[in-house]
Parts: C-alpha cells; sequence; structure tokens
C-alpha cells in the first residue's frame, strides 16, 4: 500500500469511528431525529455540487424505489436509532455492538441461499457472537430493552442496505446514491425534527451535528471513494476492523466512560470473528460495493 493508501485508511478508520461520541454529546440537548437531520441535510447539500457537475444523480433517481428501501434500512432508520439508544447506552458500547454487522450479513446472505457457512465461517460467527453476547451481559442494563433493540435493527439495517445496492443500484453512480439518500433521509426526518426542534442550541451539541455532517459523512465519503480508488474495495473495508477501536478509545478518554471487563473480552471477539466470517468468500454484501455500506 503506497503512503498516500496509509493516509487515507489512517484518516477513514477514524473518522468512521468518531461518530459515536459526536451523537452521545449532541443527543444530550438534541433530540436524536433532530440529529439525523441535521447530519443528513447538511452532509447531502455539501456532496449535492459534486452530484451534479458530474451528473450523478440523474440515474439513481430512476429506480427511487430501491433508493428509498435502501435509505430506510442504511440511513434514516439506523442513524436515528443509533442516536435513540445512545441516549442511554455508552458511545463506546454501541460502537461495539455495531461492529457485528459484518456478522449479521453474513447470516443473510447464507440465508438467501448466496453462500453456503463453512467452517471458517461458523467459527466466525461462534467468536463474534460470543463477543457480542459477552459485551451485553457484563455491559448492558438489561432492564432497557428498547436501547438493545435498536442497535438490533440497526445492525440489521446496515447489513441488508448493501444487499439492495448488489441487486437494484450496483450500476449506478456512488456519489449519486450517496447525495440522493442522504436528501431524502433529511426529507424523511424533516417533519419529525420540526416537532423536536430545539428552543436552545447548545455550542457542543451544535458542533457535534456539523462534526457529523462535515467531517464523518461528506468529507468521510469523498476520503472513502478516494481510498478505494488507491487501494481496491477490499482493502478499503478492512477500516471496519479499526473503527470500534477509535469508538472505544474516544468514549473512554473524551467523554470518561468506563472501560469495562465486557469491552475487553468483547471487543477481540467480534472484530475476530467478523474476520474469519468474512475473510474467504466475502458474500456479505458490504464487500460488492463499500462506498455505500455500513457508515455510523
Amino acid at each position: 500500500m503506497s503512503k498516500r493508501g496509509w493516509l487515507l485508511f489512517l484518516a477513514m478508520g477514524v473518522i468512521w469511528g468518531v461518530p459515536y461520541a459526536m451523537i452521545a454529546v449532541a443527543v444530550e440537548d438534541f433530540d436524536p431525529a433532530f440529529v439525523a437531520f441535521g447530519r443528513t441535510l447538511i452532509g447531502g447539500l455539501l456532496l449535492l455540487p459534486i452530484a451534479l457537475y458530474t451528473d450523478a444523480l440523474r440515474p439513481v433517481f430512476r429506480r427511487w424505489r430501491p433508493l428509498l428501501l435502501y435509505t430506510l434500512v442504511e440511513i434514516s432508520g439506523p442513524w436515528f436509532l443509533i442516536g435513540y439508544a445512545e441516549t442511554t447506552l455508552n458511545s463506546s458500547t454501541v460502537g461495539l455492538l455495531i461492529a457485528a454487522v459484518p456478522l449479521i450479513a453474513v447470516l443473510i446472505v447464507s440465508r438467501l441461499g448466496h453462500e453456503t457457512i463453512d467452517a471458517r465461517r461458523l467459527l466466525g460467527l461462534v467468536v463474534g457472537f460470543a463477543g457480542v453476547a459477552a459485551l451485553v451481559g457484563l455491559d448492558v442494563d438489561l432492564s432497557n430493552p428498547a436501547a438493545i433493540g435498536a442497535i438490533v435493527l440497526t445492525t440489521i439495517g446496515y447489513a441488508v442496505g448493501p444487499i439492495v445496492i448488489n441487486r437494484s443500484l450496483a450500476d449506478l453512480p456512488p456519489m449519486g446514491v450517496v447525495t440522493a439518500s442522504l436528501l431524502l433521509a433529511a426529507v424523511l426526518y424533516a417533519p419529525f425534527a420540526a416537532l423536536r426542534r430545539p428552543e436552545h442550541f447548545p455550542a457542543d451539541a451544535s458542533l457535534s451535528v456539523l462534526g457529523l455532517a462535515i467531517v464523518c459523512t461528506a468529507a468521510a465519503f469523498l476520503l472513502f471513494f478516494a481510498l478505494i480508488g488507491e487501494v481496491g474495495p477490499a482493502r478499503a473495508t478492512v477500516i471496519t476492523y479499526i473503527n470500534p477501536a477509535v469508538a472505544i478509545v474516544l468514549g473512554v478518554t473524551l467523554l470518561n466512560e468506563p472501560l469495562t471487563a465486557g469491552m475487553a473480552i468483547g471487543f477481540p471477539l467480534v472484530v475476530l470473528g467478523s474476520f474469519l466470517g468474512t475473510r474467504q468468500s466475502r458474500a456479505a454484501a458490504p464487500q460488492d460495493d463499500p462506498a455505500l455500506s455500513a457508515t455510523p
């Protein structure tokens, strides 16, 4: 990998590990729907000039049905649900639980009959879900099933979204799909955000929303497209294994979240399980178009 490739790789590993901490700060003062609305609207508007200049939007809107489905399961649903979960769960815990997305993707793809679960993948699933069980059993307050359910739905959505891309939108310009999805999600969020519009805009929460939109959404996608061009899609998706580590470090150091036994046990198991579960076949749909796969 070139020096430029390594720089892009490290930048993306950090940028897509940061959102969990920023969301945690934002939802202290803003409703999760308002946070998601601000992120998608600003991020989409920043990417819009590029999408228009490259004429990437026109073919996308001709397939509005799969675009809507992709937006619901990959952006509008997960980004609200993550914010909701982080009103009660630590950001580092949420980031680690979402690292199980590759495991869910393997199960879904195998159920669709596209791949079989061989011994290596089965071992990965067992190890990965053991990590999830350790994290949930040791760290998560099971008396709050709504937050846990929100993360479960998020991981399923992140696993299903790239399958929608692979089946219905794979031949379209990624910049067009991303921009259209962000703006469509903003439209979906708008009425809920209007109802929950805050009376005050504290600096920390406001800057977190701007950071989510500018750095973790618009800039992140531009950098990720550059990373794919530099190192290829397969290598680019390896950042998935760095994101939860960044989420844990930021949660512990910046937000004073505890470094728990559940994290110490669950983190290596989830990452190892995801690696083993997706290594050989790359069957999980996010590998087919990583530029459009799970983003926190």
